[in-house]
């Protein structure tokens, strides 16, 4: 097995010409991202449609991944684990042309219950050939508070569970099952015309293979499907066989569960030998009855990503990758939790787990690896009755922060890091779409992570409530502790998350609902990302141009970076800075 003088060989020694194997494999991948337009024109809410909380997957008739669009990182490892669990419990024999099935089981390969799948198998000549799937977040399933989002302590309370059953029977929609999820959630318009999307969307992906094995026959497609997969687990090794070999270890906390005040502790050591890369999280926390239990397929998410990062960026994602995730997680700790412990905060532990891995790999890998990031979903979710409809709706949305300073650049700003890799929903089509002013969104001044270079920014966003009564649901983290720096970069400034109320101001939780009056504000202030080497070390003329675009304060700049800037002519007072740097000792964190 292997490429040979511009051809892919198989295990068998077909040969398949190179023109026609990129040809066939990009137009598989395509059929992923036809079924992610088709479902993002025609979804109803501001998280699908504007952004992109969700994915797509075609997969073979053996149910290994054959491509996958890229909307959603942390979709990863439901892509994988979901599907071939939801066909093996329902029963291939079950299925016919035409239907396709929904679930959002958590313990079964899914995320949390806002994570809607629906698959459909395809058929052609008149068998089961492969399926297609799509997942996304719906913003709202039912459950304790608007959105679905809580401090919850049992997954019973985060709303409807659905195993998989037949949303679409032989072309039509099977409207009891419906209408039995419509009734157990609060968005109902909303939920009604994503669900459509998303079988849109599975349709389309039928479509576009049924073309596809009408023009290269079924044969031709299958076949290039294996050459496919073992080409593409052939890269990935030849990817990982040049990673530093050793034993690399760390850990790091959750803040808070959301019930009690206790961090979750979180341990990784990763172990990178002949045999690939191990990702071993037994020294993690045992599950809580709280918000924080990350699911196996998040888990799974987790290190799909990290390997993913390391790699070439040309490898394929599909079966063939991975098959080298490798996970040590024991059942029944924070990172692979069971039935019934609560779900819907277990993307924050996801995200941290991110970036403690990261951490774990950076000392053998520090040109690739980055300071910590905001490294956490930081969801908003609010409903109320809507003062304009009489309609009772939802809104949800997860805030960006800033990425990690890096061996040879800043961090950027107010990004959604690593997994979540969602848009930032825009202020205009918030406002038309919900009876909601966004009162300020901003860069927030000195958030960043000094280090000679920076970390990006985080972003303050005010909620106004001018003329109904909500229930608002901070679910985010890092209020304690701010995003870890890197070799001398130091960290950068915890999260908060600010109630005004009768012009009183209150911190809330990270993890916690709360019942909001007319003219009532929230306003997340998120955390920007690390620092990457000593600020000492920055050059004072990027100082300069953070001080001139308001993104570090004078003060800052003198006192952490060692930069003394005259505002009247606005440059660098290079003496000064000199004697200042050099009078320096290591500085405490900011």
């Amino acid at each position: 097995m292997g490429r040979k003088e511009g051809y892919v060989v198989t295990d068998s020694g077909n040969q398949l010409d190179p023109i026609q194997f990129e040809v066939l494999r990009n137009a598989l991948l395509e059929v992923t991202e036809e079924m992610s337009a088709t479902l993002r024109r025609s979804a109803y809410s501001t998280n699908i449609k504007t952004r992109a909380d969700f994915s797509c997957a075609f997969y073979d008739s053996q149910l290994q991944v054959v491509a996958q669009s890229f909307a959603q990182a942390t979709h990863l490892g439901s892509a994988v684990e979901v599907v071939p669990n939801a066909i093996q419990e329902y029963g291939v024999d079950n299925l016919n042309p035409g239907d396709i099935l929904v679930l959002n089981h958590p313990y079964i390969g899914g995320g949390h219950l806002n994570d809607f799948t629906l698959i459909s198998p395809v058929v052609y000549t008149d068998k089961i050939v492969g399926y297609v799937a799509n997942i996304a977040h719906h913003v709202d399933v039912g459950g304790g508070a608007p959105a679905s989002l809580g401090a919850f302590t049992e997954v019973f309370q985060e709303g409807v569970i659905i195993p998989p059953v037949k949303l679409v029977a032989n072309g039509e929609l099977v409207t009891d099952i419906f209408k039995l999820i419509l009734e157990q959630v609060r968005a109902k318009r909303e939920v009604a015309g994503d669900t459509r999307a998303q079988i849109a969307a599975n349709r389309a992906g039928i479509n576009r293979l049924t073309s596809l094995f009408d023009h290269f026959g079924l044969d031709t497609v299958e076949s290039g499907i294996k050459q496919l997969l073992a080409y593409t687990e052939q890269r990935t090794k030849v990817e990982l066989d040049k990673l530093v070999r050793g034993v690399f270890t760390s850990e790091g906390w959750v803040d808070t569960d959301g019930i009690t005040d206790e961090p979750v502790h979180l341990v990784v050591s990763v172990v990178i030998d002949d045999d690939g890369v191990l990702f071993d999280l037994s020294g993690c926390d045992p599950q809580r009855k709280a918000p924080v239990n990350a699911t196996f397929a998040m888990t799974f998410a987790t290190c799909a990503y990290v390997l993913k990062s390391l790699t070439d960026p040309d490898v394929p994602v599909n079966d063939g990758f991975y098959r080298s995730v490798r996970i040590n997680a024991p059942l029944g700790t924070v990172v692979n939790c069971v039935h019934p412990y609560p779900v819907v905060g277990g993307w924050e532990t996801q995200m941290r787990l991110t970036d403690i891995i990261l951490k774990a790999l950076a000392v053998a890998l520090p040109e690739k690896v980055p300071a910590g990031t905001e490294g956490m979903i930081c969801h908003a979710g609010f409903g109320g009755e809507d003062p304009r409809t009489g309609e009772f709706y939802c809104f949800m949305e997860t805030l960006a922060g800033g990425y990690g300073g890096r061996a040879h650049s800043d961090g950027p700003d107010a990004v959604q890091c690593h997994g979540k890799n969602t848009e930032n929903a825009p202020i205009e089509e918030t406002e038309t779409s919900y009876p909601v002013r966004i009162a300020r969104y901003e860069l927030i001044e000195n958030s960043e992570g000094p280090g000679r270079f920076r970390g990006g920014l985080g972003l303050r966003r005010d909620y106004l409530f001018v003329d109904h009564e909500v229930s608002f649901t901070v679910l985010a983290d890092r209020d304690r502790w701010g995003p870890h720096g890197l070799f001398g970069g130091l960290p950068a400034p915890k999260a908060s998350y600010v109630l005004v109320s009768d012009g009183h101001y209150e911190e809330l939780n990270a993890k916690a609902t709360t019942k909001l009056k007319v003219g009532d504000l929230v306003s997340y202030r998120t955390c920007g990302g690390g620092g990457y080497g000593s600020p000492l070390e920055r050059e004072p003329s990027r100082v300069l141009t953070d001080v001139r675009e308001s993104r570090v304060s004078l003060e800052r700049a003198r006192d952490v970076y060692g930069v003394v800037v005259d505002v009247e002519r606005w440059a660098v007072n290079e003496k000064e800075t000199a004697t200042l740097r050099a009078a320096s000792g290591p500085l405490p964190p900011p």
